[in-house]
């Protein structure tokens, strides 16, 4: 059975102009599972959610993401 070396548990979402983002994708991450939202340059935490059907993830609140900005999803397992 192959090693995996590395990877890499955030999903990171970077905009070239500004945003409001209510909710977004994260392919791969079953339903039901917790999801932390922080800021890319800060790691300050943003938002919880939970991975909703298909994949979605719908936000308590929508996040305003300047240009050039962004942010990560890390699921809690």
């Amino acid at each position: 059975m192959p090693m995996t070396l590395y990877a890499d548990p955030h999903f990171t979402f970077r905009f070239a102009e500004a945003r409001v983002v209510p909710r977004f994708h994260l392919e791969g991450v079953p339903p039901g599972t917790p999801v932390l939202v922080r800021a890319c340059d800060t790691a300050a935490p943003l938002a919880r959610a939970v991975v909703g059907e298909g994949g979605w993830v719908n936000l308590p609140e929508p996040l305003i993401v300047r240009a050039g900005d962004g942010f990560e999803a890390v699921p809690q397992c």
